[in-house]
């Protein structure tokens, strides 16, 4: 017989939260040098991709590529 696990009641450890802030803190990171670089960067935002930056390619040049 299975127990089945309730992630409402589930905590994170001491170490588990630092392992996320260490995390969030390496994307800010990463993040901010593709800012400073002029790179655009891709995130997954309600269910589709999305390409932020000055020099991310704009849907009607996806049509335009060999």
């Amino acid at each position: 017989m299975s127990r089945q696990h309730d992630d409402r009641d589930t905590q994170p450890s001491a170490e588990g939260l630092a392992m996320l802030e260490s995390l969030r803190a390496s994307v800010h990171k990463a993040l901010e040098r593709k800012r400073r670089l002029g790179h655009y960067a891709v995130f997954w935002r309600d269910g589709k991709t999305v390409l932020e930056g000055e020099d991310a390619p704009r849907p009607e040049q996806d049509d335009k590529q060999p």
